[in-house]
């Protein structure tokens, strides 16, 4: 469960810095530059999501509460929910003149989604954490930016490709996440 836990802590750690660690930010980027932080950034997410594969094929599913009748079926539509999110912080759409911070959102359903079928531990540290990660960084990254000015309404042409797009990676998700996690998304 470690390296599950380590992974999750690292990866909330790395994106809440440009919030908390504004000073170390700035010290980093002036010693490195931008390209060389962004590096920097981009190499302790791939050691978080390697800790957290690793911490997760390690661990067994050890039961903490019972997932209700049909869970499969709420998470499936939670998941379309949190992936047209995802998607929508990627392009120009609706969705970002009603919620300011869409793949933040979308994180959080995705985790909320994974903790309505999966009752065991490894899957509320991993769940979990991100889901609080996003939750708190959305504040954080509200007072570090200021005032939110709407987007304009883009064509309804580009949303709708961004959505079939959105759509095309879940269908892709879905074929793999068995291969990924030993266990099939979909409703037997």
């Amino acid at each position: 469960m470690i390296w599950l836990v380590l992974g999750v802590v690292l990866w909330c750690a790395v994106h809440l810095l440009p919030s908390v660690g504004t000073s170390f930010k700035t010290a980093l980027v002036g010693k490195v530059g931008a390209k060389g932080y962004r590096g920097v950034f981009s190499l302790f997410i791939v050691l978080a999501v390697v800790l957290i594969v690793i911490g997760w094929r390690t661990v067994g599913p050890d039961p903490v509460y019972i997932p209700p009748e049909g869970a499969k079926h709420a998470t499936l539509a939670l998941m379309l929910l949190s992936f047209i999110l995802v998607g929508a912080a990627q392009y120009p759409t609706r969705i970002k003149r009603l919620i300011r911070h869409p793949q933040l959102t979308g994180v959080i359903v995705w985790a909320v989604a994974h903790l309505f079928s999966n009752g065991d531990s490894r899957s509320l540290v991993l769940f979990g954490g991100l889901g609080l990660w996003a939750l708190i960084e959305i504040p954080l990254i509200n007072a570090r930016q200021g005032a939110w000015t709407k987007p304009e309404a883009p064509e309804v042409w580009k949303e709708i490709r961004g959505i079939i797009i959105s759509l095309i990676v879940l269908a892709v998700i879905l074929f793999l996440h068995p291969y990924f996690t030993g266990a099939s998304p979909l409703p037997a």
